[in-house]
């Protein structure tokens, strides 16, 4: 079994571009931290993601730098041989789903899904009366 689920920050705002069919591809960097250890600073690991499809559209739409996101996946490896000969091994976590942390705050130039109606078309919304199941 492959998966993981990550909730970090983004460390730049998405890249975008469609493949040769036309989809959606989104690349971005999540700033996750590891647990801290006693008298410690705290550390974290950059982990490469990418998104395909509607969810690259959403991401691209909603998520930008700063932004707080749990994504789960897969992990995917790769390689390739650069321009100079040399090898590369890449690992990314290939995107299934997102989930918004937190909103959006302040003034900024972007606007935040739940100011225009981008969840209604993501998730349920238990109904007040529904017992939880845990």
């Amino acid at each position: 079994m492959n998966t993981v689920m990550l909730m970090g920050r983004l460390t730049r705002d998405p890249e975008s571009r469609a493949t040769q069919s036309g989809a959606a591809v989104v690349r971005f960097s999540l700033a996750v931290n590891r647990p801290k250890r006693k008298d410690k600073n705290q550390d974290a690991d950059f982990i490469n993601c990418v998104a395909f499809g509607r969810t690259a559209e959403v991401i691209q739409q909603y998520v930008f730098k700063g932004n707080r996101l749990l994504v789960e996946g897969e992990i995917r490896t790769g390689s390739y041989v650069d321009k100079t000969g040399q090898k590369r091994y890449t690992t990314e976590v290939m995107v299934n789903h997102i989930e918004f942390i937190e909103p959006r705050e302040g003034n900024g130039t972007h606007t935040a899904p739940y100011q225009n109606g981008g969840f209604d078309a993501m998730g349920y919304e238990a109904p007040a009366d529904e017992e939880i199941p845990f």
